[in-house]
This record gives structure tokens, C-alpha cells and sequence, in this order.
């Protein structure tokens, strides 16, 4: 199966990131098929091949959760598929509120 994914590039306190088309079973620093694009998380700079994106996610390739969150930030559609439902902690109202209906029914 193929996975988008990150490739670490660049040194020690400055990362840079290719965006590789792989083989999942590959290392991370492995062979890959083709480079797709690739961030820069210090300037926020991404760039995407997003034809090339489409043509292996529409073959079967999966994204992985960041590469699908940097594609979904530069426009791309139908990615939300492939991010998790992330569970978040309950900020301080929602806790007192479950606390109070639980009250309530005992």
C-alpha cells in the first residue's frame, strides 16, 4: 500500500520536510516513488503538487494525518476522510456541566 507521508530533511534545529510518496512497509528515509511537495514549518511555507496528490489518492494511496491537514490547508477537498477525530479534554464548563447532570441523576 502506498502512504503520502513527511520525510525529515534538513539539520539539527532546522527541519524541512520532503511530502514522499512511498511504500508503507519502506523506511521513512527509505525509497520513494515520487516527491509531491514539501513544508518548511519554520517559514510556513508548503507546496503541493496537488494534481499529482489527487492521481495517487484517486490509485489508493492514503495520506498521512498531517500531510491530509497541510493539503486541507492549501484548498484541497475531500481529505477529511482521512484525519482521526481528534478527543480533546473537556475545557472547565463542560466538566462543571457533566459534574451537575450527574448530580442531578443520582
Amino acid at each position: 500500500m502506498l502512504k503520502i507521508r513527511l520525510q525529515r530533511k534538513g539539520r539539527r534545529n532546522r527541519p524541512f520536510y520532503r511530502i514522499v510518496v512511498a511504500e508503507k512497509a519502506r523506511a521513512v528515509q527509505g525509497r520513494f516513488l515520487e516527491i509531491v511537495g514539501h513544508y518548511d514549518p519554520i517559514k510556513k511555507d508548503i507546496v503541493l503538487k496537488t494534481d499529482r496528490i489527487e492521481y495517487f489518492i484517486s490509485n489508493g494511496a492514503q495520506p498521512s494525518q498531517t500531510v491530509a491537514r497541510l493539503a486541507i490547508k492549501e484548498g484541497m477537498k475531500d481529505l477529511e476522510k482521512f484525519l482521526d477525530k481528534r478527543v480533546t479534554k473537556p475545557t472547565k464548563e463542560e466538566a462543571a456541566k457533566a459534574a451537575e447532570k450527574e448530580g442531578e441523576e443520582a
